[in-house]
């Protein structure tokens, strides 16, 4: 069993609170957001073409950055200091794609397809983590809470593919945090990613939670197997976005119109300070598997909550969206 360290106190915690309000109705399915601390920029769910809206940090829409490709299911975003931005078009709720896609957008609107396949066949992802080296992660959405973590085995062809391989898992276990569209199953599935401007923190959130995980020297697979902060965002309709500004706060959206944008303050911080590796547990590697996550036995927690059961059952199932184009 992992040795964790004790949970942060309630009253050492930032307080989370609401940035601006995402009131456009062509945002309505907020799932992947970055921050260059001037501008966010935020992208649907899906969509039949590529949209990267640039907001201001009153939620309101400056412009939007558009290419005429037709995605299959787009569902996360990350930029790279260099200010490219990479939408992950890997979501397959059907598990029914032979290739999944990066979709590089350079700063002169230039996009470049990069196809990738998997390993071991399908697999529904919806969070990508860009190391400070522009290697891509992509972390599986997994109904046992099993997220499984890849990454290319080579440098990106365009359009390719690219070979995937796996590269080790995260286990969320449940949490009481309320919030999200299944209860207490939600708060296993991992819905985005993120990692800080010089790439020492990175993040992985599911429908209630975020998950920190220090990367002192930017090695995300290595980080991923040290103890996370646990930052509860209760209240969350669909949680699926999560970013950090260049100060290290932690922001955090949901789907719907009408949904605040929220921030952490001094989030990324804190993960660099509590970061320890899990006893017993390896860093590199194929299979490598990370400590437990979330599961309230001193794992550091802002604030500290306790544990839900989960049943694991086909209400999850329900909420696929059936509208998903079975192609790419």
């Amino acid at each position: 069993m992992a040795l964790l360290s004790g949970p942060v106190p309630a009253s050492a915690a930032p307080a989370v609170e609401p940035l601006c309000t995402v009131k456009d109705s062509r945002i309505g399915e907020l799932s992947g957001l970055v921050s260059d601390g001037e501008h966010l920029y935020a992208i649907n769910d899906g969509g039949t073409k590529v949209q990267v809206f640039v907001l201001g940090r009153d939620c309101k829409v400056q412009k939007v950055l558009t290419d005429k490709t037709d995605p299959f299911d787009v569902e996360d975003l990350a930029r790279t200091s260099d200010g490219r931005l990479w939408l992950s078009d890997t979501g397959d709720n059907k598990k029914g794609r032979l290739t999944v896609a990066l979709l590089e957008l350079s700063p002169q609107g230039k996009l470049t397809l990069h196809r990738l396949t998997y390993p071991d066949g399908q697999h529904d992802t919806e969070a990508l983590i860009m190391d400070k080296a522009g290697t891509p992660y992509l972390i599986t959405k997994d109904v046992l809470g099993e997220a499984k973590v890849y990454r290319p085995q080579g440098p990106l062809a365009s359009p390719g593919p690219t070979n995937l391989e796996k590269v080790g898992s995260v286990k969320i276990e449940t949490t009481d945090t309320p919030g999200g569209p299944v209860g207490s199953i939600g708060s296993v599935l991992v819905t985005g990613g993120a990692s800080n401007a010089d790439g020492t923190v990175v993040a992985l959130r599911t429908y209630t939670d975020a998950y920190l995980y220090a990367a002192p020297d930017g090695d995300v697979l290595a980080a991923l197997q040290r103890t996370p902060v646990r930052i509860p965002l209760p209240g969350e309709k669909q949680g699926e976005a999560i970013a950090f500004d260049p100060d290290g706060t932690l922001l955090s959206g949901s789907e719907g119109v009408g949904q605040p944008l929220r921030a952490v303050r001094g989030a990324a911080a804190l993960a660099a300070q509590s970061g320890a590796p899990a006893e017993g547990k390896t860093s590199t590697g194929a299979g490598a598997s990370s400590g437990a996550a979330g599961d309230g036995a001193g794992l550091p927690v802002l604030p500290a909550a306790g544990i839900a059961l989960a049943a694991v059952g086909i209400g999850w199932f329900g909420i696929s969206r059936l509208r998903r184009r079975s192609r790419r």
